[in-house]
């Protein structure tokens, strides 16, 4: 055990691989595996490896490896699709982690951490794990994909969390109920205060089940979704439009309120294809409901930029109603290059967008008849919490989200994205639903619940689901993302402690007394 102990940690080559795999063990938690109760003790072998680094910069680069190894394996199914552009990323997002293992080190390290310095470690190692969530949150970076508190998406008490401060409040908990695991471990002096952060974690949990304002009850539609499966090859525009149009039909007599097709569900522009306009229009006629469906096209509309969009479209027995929504944040390489003058070569490696596609530039609401008004997302928005606390703040009943993942049909990536709607759902009091072309598809209840079963990956089905409407605000939609503006009150204070501790610190400079002179150097005044 020694030998191996050595071997791991005491090389750098072993301590590197040591690294990559602590911090890939977090991506147990979400789906597939979905361990949701590993996510409170999977950062704990991380954390004591940087615990225990010689230096600080060995701590910096535990940090980094790590946040590489977390990185990698949370986007794994990108592999073959970006190839070595995704490790590349990956390193690069990596760095993140940098501060954060020293602060780790700073207050978990030195020995046995003091009772003071674990209290001020439960508050600030999950803030500062939090304000690595927060930047890599900007879509430029990726998007909020694989934030921890995103693994709590089927425990019933966290998504009551998740209504008073989102995603981020869970991902505080999260990294809180680690440290307090470490300070348990790794510390006698501090188990005093980790036993009391762990009793605070159950009472605020317990507190949100009890005492959180929860979403009434205001009816329920009958949302109908349509998921034709993958549909490959030659001509698969046409033939993917012709099975949503057969499978929409069975959907007659069945009162529907809205049918929900996937992301990219027609491959044309409904200006310069009238015929399909009529098409979905008479489908509208049949089942009696509005139909959502999703145009991934060159967009002949003149108010437009030229440029491809993914477009929600709402179309009517009349045919198009005139509510449209074009997606606002896209996925790195997939929609578009960052900087393509300069990044543009991962075309000749990956699976990367050769065209960048073009933005919409504000949300919308849809009335879609029976008095219900939906606010759509397309595919990953479904992973921003602001996007959808937006929409319900405007007034949206329903949320919807459209989505595609056949580039990553055998992987993880289907089911997480699915999971993320059951977050939003909590956080804003609304329900959502998830609709996709080839799987999972989803549906949730106001608070996060699972509403029927989800479409599978193999599926190609219609599906109607009993969807229950909710009326309130939660405190997340009042308040917004007060958790993070409370992590960073908590660094900014750290911040102010360590420079006044400093400043103490700084040796007082000693007066400078002049030399006493002596007769024979005292100056001579010239005479007269």
């Amino acid at each position: 055990m020694e030998l191996l102990r050595r071997a791991l940690l005491d090389t750098p080559k072993g301590r590197a691989l040591t690294a990559l795999a602590a911090g890939a063990l977090p991506a147990l938690a979400f789906p597939a595996p979905s361990l949701w109760w590993f996510a409170y003790l999977a950062l704990v072998p991380w954390m004591l490896m940087i615990r225990q680094a010689p230096t600080g910069r060995q701590a910096a680069f535990d940090g980094w490896f790590g946040g590489l190894g977390f990185m990698l394996a949370v986007h794994h199914w990108l592999l073959p699709s970006l190839h070595v552009f995704t490790v590349l990323i990956a390193a690069l997002l990596g760095l993140l982690w940098v501060p954060w293992g020293l602060l780790v080190r700073h207050l978990l390290g030195g020995g046995r951490p003091s009772p003071l310095r674990a209290v001020v470690a439960l508050a600030v190692l999950p803030s500062g794990w939090l304000m690595i969530e927060l930047v890599r949150s900007w879509q430029g970076l990726g998007g909020p994909w694989g934030l921890l508190g995103s693994s709590q998406w089927q425990v019933d008490p966290a998504l009551r969390l998740a209504s008073l401060g989102g995603v981020w409040l869970l991902s505080l908990l999260v990294v809180a109920l680690n440290t307090c695991v470490v300070l348990l471990i790794a510390a006698r002096d501090a188990r005093t205060p980790a036993v009391a952060g762990l009793v605070v974690a159950v009472a605020v949990v317990s507190g949100a089940w009890a005492w959180a304002p929860r979403p009434e009850p205001a009816g329920r539609v009958r949302v109908a979704v349509v998921q034709p499966g993958v549909v490959d090859g030659a001509g698969s525009a046409d033939r993917r439009f012709a099975r949503e149009e057969e499978l929409t039909r069975t959907l007659a007599g069945q009162d529907v309120d809205l049918v929900v097709w996937g992301e990219s569900s027609v491959g044309f522009d409904l200006t310069r294809r009238p015929d399909l306009a009529d098409r979905v229009a008479a489908l509208s006629r049949l089942v009696g409901a509005d139909i959502l469906v999703n145009v991934d096209a060159r967009s002949a509309d003149p108010a437009n930029a030229p440029g491809i969009y993914k477009s929600s479209v709402l179309v009517g027995p009349r045919g198009p109603t005139g509510d449209r929504y074009d997606k606002m944040r896209l996925v790195p390489f997939g929609e578009y290059i960052p900087a393509r003058s300069l990044l543009g070569w991962a075309t000749s490696v990956g699976e990367a967008a050769g065209e960048d596609r073009r933005r919409g530039s504000r949300q919308t609401l849809m009335d879609v008849g029976h008095g219900l008004r939906i606010g759509p997302l397309v595919c990953f928005e479904s992973a921003f919490p602001d996007m959808s606390r937006h929409l319900a703040d405007d007034g949206a009943e329903l949320l919807v989200a459209q989505s595609a993942t056949s580039s990553f049909q055998h992987s993880w990536a289907p089911p997480q994205h699915a999971s993320l709607a059951a977050l939003r759902a909590a956080e804003t009091g609304r329900p959502m639903v998830h609709a996709t072309l080839t799987g999972v598809s989803a549906v949730y209840g106001p608070q996060g619940e699972r509403v029927g079963a989800w479409l599978g990956t193999g599926a190609s089905a219609a599906e109607v689901y009993d969807v229950p409407l909710a009326t309130g605000v939660t405190p997340y939609v009042r308040f917004g993302d007060w958790p993070v503006r409370g992590a960073l009150t908590v660094l900014a204070l750290l911040c102010a402690a360590e420079g006044a501790r400093a400043v103490r610190r700084r040796p007082v400079p000693r007066p400078r007394v002049p030399r006493a002179r002596t007769a024979r150097e005292s100056p001579v005044r010239p005479g007269r």
